[in-house]
């Protein structure tokens, strides 16, 4: 490898954290997908929804081939039926356009946003891991994240918490305390208490 090629590396690889998502989707029952989830407004079946198009949105922004337009509102109805096969290779594909080091040069598109690739792609990381923590505790399943993927987020959440982000982005942040577990404080930021359950 030259020294060129080494300098245009992916030092983000989204593999461990998509791979615990995709964990997640067998032990999900029917009878949730009607459940509430941490994230406002969603119930799991439309939580589903919303992974199964950013995934596509995310893997066609490496690519650097957008679809164009918004983001399509995530929707229960329109939750493919075949959501249990289609989204892990949906979130392998994701994982493998991401590995290209051509994925994090210049900019390119993700649900009608132009942005530096490399925000892009930590935007996609932290897509997959708040949502992949808001389908766990949905489901009522255990969500564990890597340390390199927990520390990325946390970079991009807590700049756009001080203001240096697009406004809107996220919900209003919850306080977790300044001891908290690195991956708390993600979810902090991101708007998430890490105490909900599905029972509260």
């Amino acid at each position: 490898m030259t020294a060129a090629t080494a300098s245009t590396a992916p030092t983000i690889d989204l593999g461990p954290a998509a791979r615990r998502v995709a964990a997640l989707l067998p032990a999900i029952r029917a009878e949730q997908l009607t459940a509430p989830t941490p994230c406002p407004d969603f119930t799991v079946a439309a939580l589903l929804d919303h992974l199964m198009g950013l995934t596509t949105a995310f893997t066609d922004a490496a690519h650097k081939t957008p679809a164009g337009g918004g983001a399509p509102v995530p929707s229960a109805a329109h939750l493919d039926p075949d959501w249990r096969t289609e989204l892990p290779d949906r979130l392998a594909a994701l994982v493998t356009a991401w590995r290209e080091p051509a994925a994090w040069e210049g900019e390119t598109e993700a649900g009608g946003v132009v942005l530096p690739a490399q925000v892009h792609g930590v935007v996609a990381l932290d897509e997959i891991v708040v949502h992949g923590w808001d389908l766990a505790r949905a489901t009522r399943q255990r969500f564990s994240v890597d340390a390199a993927s927990a520390a990325a987020c946390l970079e991009f959440c807590s700049s756009f918490a001080h203001g240096e982000a697009v406004e809107g982005l996220f919900g209003p942040a919850v306080p977790v305390g300044a001891g908290a577990p690195v991956f708390h404080q993600v979810l902090g930021y991101a708007g998430r208490d890490p105490r909900w359950s599905a029972n509260r």
